[in-house]
Formats: structure tokens, C-alpha cells, sequence
């Protein structure tokens, strides 16, 4: 009897403990040990990646390197090689259009790949997803773990599942669906941080089959209809989003180079938030948040110097972005009385909202500012970029005019 194929078949490709396996396949001697790619813990630097020997003391990606180094004092520490894992990525994007022209990059070590159309030639998802995982071992020394299934975010779950070398593959239908995620924790919901998941289970939702069984009116009443209906759709692995073919970037920024060194650190900040401000406004506009900030500075000698901070929860909005950048400048940057030459703001790490929801549980003053931040957005692309300026960017030119104008601050 012929295999029937299926209607819609999504991989998930994940590059296990990517930097640091890099390091590994270029310098074998490190096999074995609890490599730690990243800033130096002496430089206030943070974790890029850890390979799991090093995952075994709790180090993990994003964490300050001082802290990596207090749980893992015999840690082997090497430093980001980017060109190098930038053209490992290619190797394996290549191994990813032998099957599919339908791929949508997250990052240098993962992707999603649409493989509906790739079954005629090449066979069941699970046989495609098999060979792209061989190939990569083969081609590039790389392992990969890899999860398939009907949609993205079943895809996702799956290939995080059995971590490292795993394929997973959900079968295909809703109850089927509905039963693979069942027995999984509920952080296991895209978008479930750890105040949503002590929340839900606080409610006695402790699993995913929880979810599914609670009853719809009984936890619109306690979440909200929004995050209810969100929080039903993927207990059922519901997901309608299609894979993006469209390259995402992977980061929005803006940096600005003085005339002048700065050296006082209120300027500074200003600047900073005017950054964020344009920053924010650009990925409203795409349609993306973003879960990472960078600031970067650059002082009178030329020395350039960034440091990053994760959001738990990702952002379009400019407080947030601000907020954090203006922490980086003050407690990870030793100004010195040294002037400074340039100064930057990266959004980094991008999601689609459809990826992530920003809190089961909405903060409230999030949603107004956003409000207001759209109904900006719609009065700038009307009538130009300076018919809306913040308060706080008005008092600057003030100070520097002497006078105030008519715009109304925000």
C-alpha cells in the first residue's frame, strides 16, 4: 500500500552546543571537556555557547562569564570565531537545498524547512529529515538534532526534545498532535517563561494535557480571553504560521559617530535613547521582537567595547531597549572620565509575535505603551518623522538651542 503524503511537513534542524562543537571539530584536543565559547570572565563578557560537559556545572548560553567561571572553574574558555561558524552555516544551508528551496534560517545553527513538496522526490519527512541529519554528520563533523511534524511549533518542541543527536518525529493529525504534547510540562509552551509557567501551575496546570482538559470559560475567566485562547490553540498544536522564505535579520541597530568625544555620561544617555527609539520604531515595522540588546562603544583611542542583555520576555518597544542599554553604560562599561567616540544600540535575536506570546499573563502599561507607540508609529509615516519627539529628547535640543518648539513630547 503506498505511503500517503503528508499534507504539510515542517523540520525543525537545531545544531547541538554549535559554537563550541566548531571549536571542538577545529581543535580535537578539546573532545571531551567543558568548553566555554564566550567572553572572557575577567572582561565582564557573557556565554555564547557551552558544550554539555561544561552544561553539566549549569552554564548555559547568555549567562555573565564570571558566573560560568564560579560554577565551572576548570572551564576551557575560547573565544567567538564568528567567520568560521558563519561558513559552517553555509556548508549546512547547502546540505538543506538539496531537499527544499523553502528554508527559513532562525540563526547560524537553526533553521526551519518546509518539506511538503520534497516528498515526491525523496520520500517520507522522516527519511528527508534522516539524510539531511547523515549528511551534515558526514560533510561538515556536525550534529544535528532534528524534529518533524505538521507545523513549526510542533517541529520545535520535537527537536528539543531529545537533545543531543535526536530525531523526533510527531506523527501526523491532530490527535495525534494532541497527544504527543500531553505529557510535557508546560514550559514546554512557546512562550512560557518561568512567571508564566509558576503562574499556570498555580492554577494546577501542570502539564500540557492539563491545558487541554481545563475548560475554556474556566480559564478565560482566571488568564484572560486573549491568553486563553493562545494557551488552548498550542495545547492542541494548533499553528498556522507558514515557513518564511524571506531572509530575517538578525539584528536591527543604529549607531551614531560624534564630531566631538562625549563625555558626559546625561548626553550619553540621551543619545541612547534616541537609538532606541529609531530601533524600536524599525521592528514594529517588521513585524519582529526582539529578545537581545547590544550596546556598543567606542572610544577616543579606538578602543570598541559591547556588551549584551536577554530579555525574558522579548520587545518592539523603546523603554525596554532603553532601559537596558542605559544598565549596560552604567554598571558594565568603565568610562574612566574617557571620552567616547561612537555609541550604538542592537536589537538581537529576533522572533515573529506568532513564536512567542509576550506573557500569557499581558502586562497592562506594556499594552498601553504599545498602543501609543503604533499610534506614533501612524502619525510619523503621515507626516514625517519629527511630528512626534519625546520629551526628554526636546529637553536636549533645548539645551542646546535655548528654546523649546511646538511638537507635542511624548
Amino acid at each position: 500500500m503506498p505511503v500517503v503524503p503528508w499534507t504539510r511537513a515542517i523540520a525543525h534542524v537545531d545544531l547541538d552546543q554549535y559554537y563550541a562543537a566548531v571549536e571542538v571539530l577545529d581543535f580535537p584536543e578539546l573532545k571531551g571537556l567543558p568548553v566555554i565559547v564566550g567572553g572572557a570572565p575577567g572582561k565582564r563578557g557573557v556565554v555564547s555557547t557551552a558544550s554539555y560537559e561544561a552544561r553539566k556545572f549549569g552554564v548555559h548560553s547568555a549567562m555573565p562569564s564570571s558566573q560560568a567561571a564560579r560554577l565551572c572553574p576548570q572551564g576551557v574558555w575560547r573565544t567567538p570565531r564568528m567567520a568560521r561558524y558563519v561558513e559552517k552555516s553555509r556548508e549546512i544551508r547547502r546540505i538543506f537545498e538539496r531537499y527544499t528551496d523553502r528554508v527559513e534560517p532562525l540563526s547560524l545553527d537553526e533553521a526551519f524547512l518546509d518539506l511538503t513538496g520534497s516528498q515526491r522526490l525523496f520520500g517520507t519527512p522522516e527519511k528527508i529529515a534522516q539524510r539531511i541529519k547523515d549528511e551534515i554528520l558526514a560533510e561538515t563533523g556536525l550534529v544535528a538534532s532534528v524534529g518533524v511534524a505538521m507545523n513549526k511549533y510542533l517541529a520545535k518542541v520535537a527537536s528539543d526534545l531529545r537533545k543531543p543527536d535526536a530525531l523526533v518525529v510527531v506523527a501526523y493529525g491532530e490527535a495525534e498532535a494532541r497527544a504527543f504534547l500531553a505529557p510535557l510540562p508546560v514550559k514546554r509552551l512557546w512562550g512560557a517563561g518561568p512567571k508564566t509557567c509558576a503562574r499556570l501551575e498555580a492554577l494546577g496546570l501542570h502539564t500540557i494535557a492539563d491545558v487541554q482538559r481545563a475548560e475554556p470559560e474556566w480559564l478565560a475567566r482566571r488568564v484572560g480571553e486573549h491568553a486563553s485562547a493562545h494557551l488552548r490553540g498550542l495545547a492542541l498544536g494548533l499553528d498556522t504560521r507558514e515557513v518564511e522564505v524571506g531572509e530575517r535579520p538578525k539584528s536591527i541597530g543604529k549607531e551614531n559617530t560624534f564630531a566631538e568625544d562625549l563625555r558626559d555620561s546625561r548626553a550619553m544617555e540621551r543619545e541612547l535613547l534616541g537609538f532606541a527609539e529609531d530601533v524600536s520604531t524599525r521592528l514594529r515595522a517588521r513585524g519582529l521582537l526582539a529578545h537581545g540588546v547590544t550596546l556598543k562603544v567606542r572610544f577616543g583611542d579606538f578602543t570598541t567595547l559591547t556588551r549584551a542583555h536577554s530579555f525574558e520576555e522579548p520587545t518592539d518597544l523603546t523603554e525596554p531597549l532603553y532601559r537596558a542599554a542605559v544598565d549596560l553604560l552604567r554598571h558594565k562599561v568603565a568610562l574612566e572620565g574617557r571620552g567616547v567616540r561612537l555609541l550604538g544600540v542592537q536589537a538581537t535575536r529576533m522572533v515573529a509575535p506568532g513564536e512567542w506570546t509576550a506573557g500569557l499573563f499581558k502586562d497592562e502599561d506594556d499594552e498601553k505603551r504599545r498602543r501609543t507607540a503604533r499610534t506614533v508609529d501612524r502619525l510619523r509615516a503621515r507626516f514625517g518623522d519629527d511630528a512626534v519627539t519625546r520629551g526628554r529628547l526636546l529637553e536636549e535640543k533645548a539645551e542646546d538651542t535655548g528654546s523649546m518648539n511646538d511638537k507635542p513630547p511624548l
